[in-house]
């Protein structure tokens, strides 16, 4: 991907001397806009988030529609009953679609302020309402409190360090405490970038957690992230199901959905998923297409903790 053509700037004005950067224990939030979109950074030229400045409330990069793919998961008739909670902000994108589109309940866990103060200044995320609530916290520690069991019904998970290295958290613990602050029929999606091996080490944990057959996962999109999806309390709905709640959300809110169903597939772990793919094997759609999403190598960086725009 090409570098950005505006070098990116601080949010709140010029940017810091390098001492004072370098002191700050948590990076700089910075902007850079191209083409009517805004990117957020942190301290990189690494997209944070991104927003279309004269459409706000459109998910504009892939990885995030498919974020919202756990609205194929939830009865619709359960929808307007739906607690979302988001772990990490980004540039609000996913706290902007489900406050102000889907008009649900939203809470949100981000760990640095200064995201908080750019969303607020250059990303259109609103004040705290009714339906709003935006927590400057470790989402570690949020997911981990006794109080917030069974205190979400849609979970997603965007939490990469601004080197888009890694996850910033990752191991099964945390996938276990991300089970248990979901209530019965709630669902989470995660997004993943990174090596091969990355993914369905991760994949696995989230599995562990939840129970291999309670977790799907997205072929990659063209930047390299690999959403997953993970459930708790029901069994996975046919695929007619899902096909028909899919026309329901790409009609009513524009969402690529009808992609997300051809898309999807069972997670089998990396053991079973070769052994499928072997030559002479008789490999299930689910389990050949879970191995291409696994072993899809990473040719160019991704967006969202990602691609450069």
């Amino acid at each position: 991907m090409r570098p950005p053509r505006s070098t990116p700037r601080s949010a709140d004005g010029p940017a810091a001397p390098p001492r004072a950067r370098k002191a700050a224990p948590l990076p700089e939030a910075t902007i850079s806009e191209e083409g009517g979109v805004r990117y957020l950074h942190l301290d990189t030229p690494w997209i944070q988030g991104a927003m279309r400045i004269r459409q706000p409330h459109k998910l504009e990069l892939e990885y995030i529609q498919r974020m919202m793919a756990w609205l194929l998961l939830r009865d619709p008739e359960h929808l307007a009953d739906t607690r979302t909670l988001h772990l990490g902000l980004g540039a609000a994108a996913l706290t902007r679609f489900c406050h102000s589109v889907l008009r649900l309940p939203t809470t949100v866990v981000e760990l640095n302020p200064q995201v908080i103060r750019v969303c607020h200044a250059w990303f259109h995320l609103p004040d705290d309402d009714e339906r709003l609530t935006v927590i400057e916290g470790d989402a570690d520690r949020h997911v981990r409190d006794d109080a917030h069991i069974a205190s979400a019904d849609a979970l997603c998970v965007d939490l990469y360090d601004h080197e888009a290295a890694s996850p910033a958290l990752d191991d099964e613990a945390f996938y276990r405490a991300c089970w248990r602050v979901l209530d019965d029929s709630g669902v989470m999606t995660v997004n993943l970038f990174g090596r091969d091996a990355s993914f369905e080490r991760s994949a696995s944990r989230i599995a562990a957690a939840f129970g291999p057959e309670h977790v799907a996962v997205f072929k990659p999109t063209s930047d390299g992230n690999t959403i997953v999806l993970a459930w708790k309390g029901f069994t996975l709905p046919p695929r007619e199901v899902l096909a028909e709640r899919a026309e329901t959300l790409q009609t009513r809110w524009s969402l690529p959905a009808r992609k997300w169903v051809k898309l999807l597939s069972a997670w089998a772990p990396p053991a079973a998923a070769e052994a499928a793919a072997a030559p002479g094997s008789a490999a299930t759609p689910a389990a050949r297409s879970t191995t291409r999403s696994a072993t899809r190598p990473a040719t160019r960086p991704a967006r969202k903790k990602a691609a450069q725009p």
